[in-house]
């Protein structure tokens, strides 16, 4: 069997910066086992299946290692993939998923995806946490990840972090972050017991980012960079208990690949 597969970079200005994305658009669903081994064998962060639900769509995401319930640039990226390469003639695509219905519209050149918030709630910093950082951070939330707040933007960009501790940690991941001076705040991604070291870009966390700095900063519309090794720009938008996370994407790769 051969199949259409597409790379994209999302939440990227250009090639080689954002998060890639592997999309694998199909008809009926391959068997979990087959979708584990593609994904392994793309060594992306995410790999992103999707199949019609009607007018709408059914989207799953798989890292090297296991399938996760959200992410968020495999999600942009495959919308990019249905207005882009398939033709889809609607302003809004709707994707059912483990976390729900998701929608993505076209804003220009900006992508808009729809998520539901995730609130952080304050706990003690963890023991694996704290002895995976130097300096200690100021501040810890948890949700779907723990949120490791530190006091400065250089903090966060210097940060290397023991990840055999973080593989310790009993969450998804851990989302370190810090006001930034050229934008509303930074952060990093790191989930290195599902195979990713460090994420470049991480759309899921910001559903538990923007309520955290909408809070602190008094405001609902966010403007953030997940300063990885290649970099990501986010726009972020607090409705109610949803978040609007928005960028951009660039096609690196098309391909078919035999299964």
């Amino acid at each position: 069997m051969k199949l259409s597969i597409y790379q994209i970079d999302a939440f990227a200005e250009k090639p080689f910066t954002g998060n890639p994305a592997a999309v694998c658009p199909l008809e009926t669903w391959l068997p979990d086992e087959v979708m584990q081994s593609i994904a392994e064998e793309n060594h992306l962060s995410e790999t992103a299946f999707f199949t019609p639900l009607g007018d709408d769509f059914h989207i799953r995401w798989f890292t090297p290692v296991a399938e996760v319930d959200l992410c968020g640039h495999a999600t942009l990226a495959s919308a990019y993939v249905a207005f882009t390469f398939l033709g889809y003639q609607r302003e809004k695509i709707r994707f059912q998923s483990k976390s729900g219905w998701l929608t993505v519209t076209r804003d220009h050149d900006l992508l808009v995806m729809d998520f539901p918030s995730h609130p952080a709630m304050v706990c003690q910093v963890p023991d694996e946490l704290a002895a995976a950082f130097d300096p200690t951070p100021i501040a810890c939330l948890k949700a779907q990840d723990y949120i490791v707040v530190f006091n400065t933007e250089e903090e966060v960009c210097s940060a290397q972090p023991a990840l055999d501790r973080l593989k310790a940690v009993d969450l998804r991941g851990v989302v370190i972050t810090a006001r930034s001076d050229q934008y509303d705040f930074v952060a990093r991604f790191f989930a290195p017991k599902y195979g990713i070291d460090e994420d470049p870009v991480t759309g899921s966390a910001y559903t538990q980012l923007a309520p955290y700095w909408s809070t602190v900063l008094g405001a609902k519309k966010l403007h953030a960079k997940q300063v990885s090794a290649r970099g990501g720009e986010l726009f972020c938008e607090l409705v109610g208990d949803r978040v609007k996370i928005a960028g951009r994407a660039v096609t690196y790769l098309t391909g078919e690949i035999a299964v």
